[in-house]
């Protein structure tokens, strides 16, 4: 169609050395900080910092460089701001590599690694040049799903499946003794035992000689907790998940044995550790809720594959089910790192609601991204706030977390800005587009119900002319722009 045609192609920027040479090269990858500066990867480790031209102006339309500097390993662009910090101009860049770990002997010898480099111009100087103001890194198990860092630059927030922390370098300078003496100590006895319920977690814990009840100090916040003993820390750190301080309480028993009780928030949420990292904690399991959950799967298990075939209702089977049926026992997590500490000062157990995809909805915020809550798909917008609320609930797909698991080739996923739509990408040819729902011009009824039907969702599958795989995927308002290996195609979806 004549309004998904697109112009000739107008070159903005080439790089400055020809980069076929290089044997390990990765793709290129960029970001817009702004919309008037672009952070860029070569794929051989440099890092090109670089102003954008006025689009529609053929004498200032070309891009430039305004820094680089070769860091290292080759990385990829995850994310970039642009912020004014003390009339200063600032371009704060998150940056992912995999590295070889040659500590790690028993798994695949490799870590993933994110570097945060804050960028800023250095107005001592007569040609105002930019340089590196701060570089910090984070290692972790996993390829993270989402990492952003807060608009203002004071604050990095990731979902993975692994945990991630900031690593001591030079660069980074931490400052956390404390958290030494959590690393396990197999020789040592646990410095702790700890019990839960869908209530409330119990931590108990030996008195050391000496020491008197008054010389107990205990305080508890919403994620943290921290318990002295003569003003020396006995144990402090991030909590797994949010507790009711309130409701929070210790008590001394037989003069020796201190036990702790923390009430749960979110009632009903098992939780993996008392204390985000620590391990110097011992789980003792409840015998009765053992012999409870015994119980309750005994009719799953029989010596024979189908005892009574006469049944109306059949056994189990494992094979019938679906994706969305999966319950994974290990879950992602939030996590939100404070950029003056580098420590974690929340983290949020998703528990099963699978991370779905990212996307911009508006460019001065952080991306947001879409869970699975049951059988729907949730848009949530990260947010800066002072209390314990990281992000809001901005838009619903209806079934769209249980219609998404079926695709198993999808590829890409992501919607609209304005939430009208959402759409996935099998790797070759097939789009799925997943409208709201809309008022409908005639009058429907439900027929078993007997009501009547004012708006109506719809699914839409467009199919590509080429067997060529996807390699891009990107969602306007009006528009899906496919992008294969040699062409890009334009799909029109909403009317202006």
């Amino acid at each position: 169609m004549l309004d998904t045609a697109l112009g000739k192609p107008t070159e903005v920027f080439r790089f400055p050395s020809d980069l076929g040479a290089y044997e390990n090269r990765l793709c290129s990858s960029l970001y817009f900080a702004s919309s008037t500066f672009v952070a860029l990867s070569d794929g051989t480790g440099t890092l090109y910092i670089i102003r954008v031209g006025k689009s529609g102006d053929s004498k200032s339309e070309k891009w430039e460089i305004i820094f680089n500097q070769e860091l290292g390993d080759a990385f990829v662009v995850v994310h970039s701001v642009s912020s004014i910090q003390a009339e200063t101009h600032v371009v704060d860049v998150l940056l992912l590599s995999v590295e070889k770990d040659a500590v790690d002997v028993e798994g695949s010898g490799f870590h993933v690694s994110m570097k945060w480099v804050t960028i800023a111009q250095n107005k001592s100087e007569e040609n105002g040049k930019y340089e590196i103001l701060k570089s910090r890194k984070l290692q972790g198990r996993s390829v993270p799903h989402y990492a952003a860092i807060e608009p203002n630059g004071n604050g990095l927030m990731v979902i993975s499946y692994k945990p991630f922390k900031f690593i001591d370098t030079q660069e980074n300078q931490l400052d956390n003794p404390e958290e030494e003496k959590m690393e396990e100590d197999p020789k040592k006895e646990p410095l702790y035992y700890w019990q839960q319920t869908g209530d409330d977690v119990t931590l108990t814990f030996e008195l050391p000689e000496g020491f008197k009840k008054d010389d107990i100090r205990m305080t508890f916040s919403p994620g943290q907790i921290c318990i002295c003993l003569k003003e020396d820390s006995f144990l402090k750190g991030q909590l797994y998940n949010i507790i009711d301080q309130e409701g929070c309480a210790w008590i001394l028993k037989d003069q020796r044995s201190v036990e702790v009780t923390l009430a749960k928030r979110d009632t009903g949420c098992m939780w993996a550790e008392v204390i985000v990292g620590d391990k110097q904690g011992e789980f003792i399991a409840d015998p009765a809720q053992c012999a409870a959950i015994a119980d309750r799967l005994m009719h799953l298990t029989s010596e024979d594959l189908n005892p009574n075939p006469d049944l109306d209702k059949p056994p189990c089977n494992a094979q019938e089910l679906e994706e969305c049926d999966m319950f994974f026992e290990d879950s992602t997590s939030l996590y939100r790192f404070d950029g003056n500490s580098l420590k974690a000062s929340h983290v949020v157990n998703l528990g099963s609601n699978q991370y779905l995809f990212s996307m911009v909805a508006t460019p001065e915020l952080m991306p947001c991204f879409a869970l699975r809550h049951d059988v729907d798909a949730l848009l949530w917008q990260p947010i800066i706030s002072q209390n314990e609320n990281l992000w809001e609930h901005v838009s619903t797909f209806n079934a769209l977390g249980y219609v998404q698991a079926s695709k198993q080739d999808k590829k890409f996923f992501t919607c609209a800005s304005n939430f009208s739509y959402a759409a996935l990408c099998e790797c070759v040819r097939r789009i799925f587009i997943y409208r709201q729902p809309t008022p409908m011009a005639t009058v429907l009824f439900n027929r078993k119900e007997g009501k009547h039907v004012g708006q109506v969702a719809k699914q839409q599958v467009a199919s590509l002319e080429t067997n060529d795989p996807i390699l891009g995927f990107q969602a306007s308002n009006e528009r899906l722009f496919v992008l294969t290996a040699k062409k890009l195609f334009v799909l029109k979806v909403n009317t202006v």
